[in-house]
């Protein structure tokens, strides 16, 4: 037996150590093209990169032209070894017109993603001449869905019938896969219509595209037809029908899936398992979705993840972390998937510690952070109101999308920090572009500080965008104006929404009562009603609000009596605090107090505290000593108002040295806030003019016989310093530096953090009188509009 013979026979039962010892001793003379071919087949099959390379130096060394059948084995050796760039020089250097190396150059590119290599190699093959066939149209279909441009579909779709594949079920089923996943759903349709032998991939392809592309009834009706065919299902239809089952809820028809999956060798496919819990758990059966668990022979990441998620879907959070610590010590690896989900349920529970625990767990495994698990780290600790940890996430981010910018700038105005968010919002448009739900976050903080300026400039990127079909950003912008004190502004926006939603509504509805337009914000209510959609909770809070801030008492008891008769509805502490407020403040104390009593749920500080507040403004002390009481029993720490009529009442407070928030209010002029706070205006440098506009509006009200409200002066001075202390009030402040410094007619808007005083208030009407100016001064409760020394209250405030 020759060297040759020698060699390939090793190469026959996969003995490569000798194979190589004998090409190594071999001389060049003695060895033939076919043996270099077999020694380098079998390292293909055994993933030999080293021994492939030595073979290659062996070739080169003894002078051999590599070209044909040799480069196209050294070209396969490298592609199988995983050494594509070493393949793709050889497979450059040789002239070959053969077919199936320029496919598996096409499937190697597309496997590991580099779609556009194998679209360059394919219009290479067309220049050359080189036929595709049914296997290269397959691969190039992969590449059009994966980069999702229906355009090269259509060119590759006239390739096909043009080369005579468009028999071929392979090509029609890739290109009916490809339409779908670049979203050309009609074409896919017509293709599959076309097709007179369909096998089992074509209807597969039709029911997993459906359901990919949002159409999971028309799936399940695809499946209905094989069936009535008689066509047999395969894992894959079962799967996809599954998924379609989950989308739209389908219980009766998952639970069918599940006995014939149990009947037939699918049941025991992780794949169907796996896929059969996800429905349990979007169908919301999660005791099934449990039993099939438990049951699983054989449990991967999808399935623990699959039943994390459930647990997070119906709100079980601790079980689902649990559940994650479970994972954790059966060595099951989690996944990006798995992180997210545990995040989310930490963030949906408020679990700031055990959040930190899963960031902790993240570390000390050294997973690599990527972008999901990042922005799902940063919503976890925004949720849970750790804002600091929440930028140290994003200051430590390579690369950050839209996702990671809205999820701070989300975090910043729902936690109380609008400064940040708008600052946030300047730094992302340096770095990224915004989109609508960047709009729908940052507007919300405009409307925290009430900055009007800066909120319009928003609107003014909503519209150069096209972002205002956005309900969202609608909303927001709603909103926006509504808290910046520009009704008419909100309305104009609100009447331009073509379909609005249950939010929409309660927004207005919310900002009528905020303004003190409380029979408007009824015939909204009605009219909200009258268009089918029904109020919620928050939309009868919203009603109830705007009743009591404008006196509405019979309007404000039948909304309430309705909320339980019409809209099945039961009222909580919220719902009754208004009405307590309601009733309070139209003079109805004993009627209050009454209510309160009868209470089915136990009353708490805010409800003892409307009747206190009413039982200031209409001076009855017996009663606000008894509200007083039931304050400081349920909330020992908390304010009372003081007045001069509760002598023991303001002893009390003092005793027990309860602190008060500093008075804070601001104004925006020049695109810059100017806050000011009370008593502190030495510091400010306009406070001379600030102070001698303020002493000659004083002497001016006094010689108009107004004489100051000392009982809004909460402290023990006499009645000189409580005068001063009165004029310290951060708001009179604001309103001054207003009109000093912004445009004569322009309305001066002011907005603070507590609610306005009695003072404050006499003192704003007088101004917008004397200095026919416009004040909408926005406090902690309300909107108050003064104009020619009325305001928009009329005194229920």
């Amino acid at each position: 037996m020759d060297v040759n013979s020698k060699i390939c026979e090793f190469c026959k039962v996969g003995n490569l150590r000798e194979a190589l010892d004998f090409l190594t001793r071999s001389e060049k003379s003695e060895l033939e093209v076919e043996t270099y071919c077999s020694v380098l087949q079998l390292c293909a099959e055994r993933k030999s990169l080293q021994d492939g390379k030595r073979v290659h130096s062996i070739i080169n060394s003894n002078g051999i032209v590599i070209e044909g059948v040799l480069g196209a084995k050294l070209v396969f050796m490298y592609v199988s070894c995983g050494d594509l760039r070493e393949g793709r020089r050889i497979f450059d250097q040789i002239l070959n017109d053969k077919v199936f190396l320029w496919n598996l150059m096409l499937y190697e590119y597309a496997k590991i993603g580099k779609y556009w290599d194998s679209m360059y190699l394919f219009k290479e093959m067309q220049n050359l001449g080189i036929e595709a066939n049914s296997y290269t149209f397959s691969c190039i279909m992969k590449c059009f869905a994966a980069l999702g441009k229906v355009v090269n579909c259509e060119t590759a779709h006239g390739y096909v019938y043009k080369l005579g594949f468009g028999s071929y079920n392979t090509v029609v089923n890739s290109l009916i896969t490809a339409y779908f996943k670049c979203g050309g759903v009609e074409s896919a349709h017509k293709l599959f219509d076309e097709l007179c032998d369909r096998d089992v991939i074509s209807w597969n392809s039709m029911i997993s595209g459906c359901v990919q592309n949002g159409f999971s009834e028309n799936g399940l009706e695809f499946f209905i037809q094989m069936l009535v065919l008689k066509i047999d299902v395969d894992l894959a239809t079962l799967v996809s029908v599954l998924v379609a089952c989950a989308n739209i809820g389908d219980l009766s028809l998952g639970r069918a899936l599940h006995g014939y999956g149990v009947k037939t060798t699918f049941g025991k496919e992780t794949m169907f398992d796996n896929t059969l819990l996800d429905m349990y758990s979007k169908c919301g059966d999660l005791n099934d979705a449990i039993q099939v668990f438990k049951k699983m022979g054989q449990t991967t990441v999808v399935s623990w993840t699959s039943m994390i998620a459930a647990y997070v879907r119906e709100g079980l959070y601790d079980e689902a972390i649990r559940l994650f610590y479970e994972m954790e010590s059966k060595h099951v690896k989690p996944d990006i998937y798995t992180l997210t989900s545990i995040l989310h349920a930490c963030a949906c529970s408020s679990s700031l510690e055990k959040g930190r625990e899963a960031h902790k767990y993240i570390r000390k495994n050294k997973k690599v952070l990527s972008l999901p698990v990042s922005n799902a780290l940063m919503d976890m600790y925004a949720k849970c109101g750790s804002m600091e940890e929440a930028h140290l996430v994003l200051s430590q981010m390579p690369v950050k999308d839209t996702v990671s910018w809205n999820t701070m700038i989300g975090g910043y105005s729902k936690n109380g920090l609008p400064n940040e968010a708008l600052r946030l919002f300047s730094e992302m448009q340096n770095e990224s572009k915004p989109d609508g739900i960047t709009m729908a976050c940052v507007l919300p903080a405009c409307a925290s500080l009430a900055a009007l300026d800066r909120g319009k400039e928003i609107h003014g990127h909503v519209l150069r965008n096209g972002y205002s079909s956005d309900l969202h950003v609608a909303n927001a912008l709603v909103d926006m104006y509504v808290k910046c004190g520009s009704l008419v502004l909100a309305q104009l926006l609100f009447d331009m929404i073509p379909k609005k939603d249950l939010i929409s509504w309660t927004v207005m509805i919310a900002g009528y009562g905020m303004h003190g337009f409380g029979k408007e914000a009824i015939a909204t209510f009605k009219e909200m009603r009258s268009s089918g959609i029904e109020p919620d909770e928050i939309s009868f809070t919203s009603i109830l609000y705007a009743c009591s801030h404008s006196g509405l008492l019979n309007e404000g008891w039948k909304i309430f009596n309705s909320m339980k008769s019409e809209c099945n509805i039961v009222p909580k502490l919220e719902h009754y605090a208004c009405m307590v407020d309601l009733l309070a403040r139209t003079g109805n104390l004993s009627k209050a107090y009454s209510f309160i009593q009868k209470m089915p749920i136990k009353p708490d500080a805010t409800i003892w505290g409307a009747l206190l507040c009413g039982c200031r403004i209409h001076h009855d002390v017996n009663l606000a000593e008894k509200a007083a009481e039931k304050v400081f029993e349920l909330e020992p720490d908390n304010t009372a108002e003081k007045w001069e009529e509760m002598k023991r009442l303001r002893e009390r407070i003092s005793k027990k040295r309860l602190k008060k928030s500093p008075g804070c209010s601001w104004i925006e002029a020049k695109g810059k806030f100017n806050i000011f706070v009370a008593g502190d205006i030495a510091s400010h440098p306009q406070a001379k003019r600030i102070e001698t506009l303020l002493k000659k509006l004083r002497i001016r009200m006094k010689n108009e016989g107004y004489f100051p409200n000392m009982k809004y002066a909460l402290i023990n001075a006499d009645d000189m310093e409580k005068e001063v202390a009165l004029c310290g009030h951060s708001e009179k402040l604001a309103m001054a530096f207003g009109i000093l410094n912004l445009p004569r007619g322009s309305t001066i808007r002011v907005t603070k953090n507590l609610r306005v005083c009695g003072d404050c208030h006499e003192m704003a009407r007088f101004m917008s009188k004397t200095t026919k100016r416009e004040i909408v001064l926005r406090d902690s409760n309300r909107f108050h509009h003064f104009k020619d020394g009325v305001c928009s209250c009329r005194g229920f405030w």
